[in-house]
């Protein structure tokens, strides 16, 4: 176990919630990203989905833009690139823009997973080459080689220039679920994170494996290991408690197949639940961090140094934005972020 204080960031999945547009919730991450900047989080990341009625954003590299032009301190980044769903070419120009316009502020996370379902994966690369093997591999190494500038000679690409071309991409950080991207972020020597919010994988062994084959690189010289949980924060643990519902609630339809808006607290209470059901949201919350500020900083603490995390990623699904806000406030200030709000 490691004797540390990890530092906070958030992971931002745009949730739509019940009773207003899909649109709401784009606005919404943007003035939640600049309250987080002012709250002293290292950084804001935006997730990509397609096809989810419950996920506002596909396309977290048009959010960024968006989100780092009204920030001034936090980095941003995503959380991640679906890279089966890209060319690598077109990720490379897109965050090297990014970059240029944001200098030092950009983080670039890709995924394995497509974000979706297999029809809409489908959809989402249909005009695309596939030439059968691991696809995400294949489209890792051929961004790295755009990168690099490593083509084979007389490789066509090999006459290809990434734009902006003064400009390198940002960190690289491989998102996962399982050991698979643990052990491959370590090979490669980039950063690593780990999706603890909804992986059946153990959370230890993943850890263990990145820091344990780590390999310096051109990328990073040591190990940065960030960890995404399910957090909600209130003055007490009551009203804590009371805020997740909602989530047990969304977490049990999405079981069933049900991708809908995040209910509110007053859809969840008005649900009569089986034992089955009870027992489900009993599983879920054994990954969940609910309760108050003092109480989760706590337990947070004890599971970054029981881990081997560096950093925590946020994530919270509150249906009032308010509370949501406020869930974020009481973090920063029981972990002594510097807070900077106007009193």
């Amino acid at each position: 176990m490691r004797d540390m204080n990890p530092s906070l960031s958030v992971l931002d999945l745009s949730f739509v919630t019940s009773g207003r547009p899909p649109s709401a919730a784009l606005r919404d991450s943007i003035e939640l990203a600049r309250y987080c900047d002012r709250l002293g989080f290292v950084r804001y990341w935006l997730a990509e989905h397609h096809n989810l009625p419950s996920v506002a954003s596909p396309a977290p590299e048009i959010m960024i833009g968006q989100i780092a032009a009204v920030t001034s301190r936090i980095r941003v980044g995503s959380g991640g690139i679906m890279l089966p769903n890209h060319a690598p070419l077109m990720v490379a120009e897109r965050f090297r823009m990014l970059e240029a316009l944001f200098p030092g502020r950009i983080d670039l996370g890709l995924g394995r997973a497509p974000g979706t379902d297999g029809i809409t994966a489908v959809a989402l690369r249909r005009h695309q080459e596939n030439r059968g093997g691991d696809e995400f591999l294949e489209r890792l190494q051929e961004l790295i080689l755009w990168e690099t500038g490593g083509f084979p000679a007389g490789h066509p690409f090999g006459r290809v220039v990434a734009m902006p071309s003064d400009m390198s991409l940002p960190p690289l950080f491989l998102l996962g679920s399982s050991g698979y991207s643990a052990r491959l972020s370590a090979q490669l020597g980039m950063g690593f994170a780990f999706a603890h919010h909804f992986a059946t994988h153990d959370v230890h062994d993943a850890m263990q494996a990145y820091r344990s084959g780590f390999t310096p690189s051109v990328w990073r010289e040591t190990p940065l290991a960030l960890l995404a949980v399910s957090v909600i924060c209130a003055e007490t643990n009551e009203e804590a408690e009371r805020l997740a519902t909602s989530q047990d609630l969304s977490w049990l339809r999405r079981e069933r197949g049900e991708f809908g808006p995040l209910p509110s607290v007053e859809e969840a209470s008005a649900v009569t639940y089986s034992d089955h059901d009870r027992e489900r949201i009993r599983h879920n919350r054994a990954r969940m961090f609910v309760g108050s500020a003092e109480g989760v900083r706590d337990r947070l603490q004890a599971f970054a140094a029981s881990t081997g995390a560096d950093e925590i990623l946020i994530t919270s699904s509150i249906h009032d934005q308010a509370a949501r806000r406020r869930s974020y406030e009481l973090l920063a200030r029981a972990f002594s972020l510097p807070v900077a709000l106007a009193a």
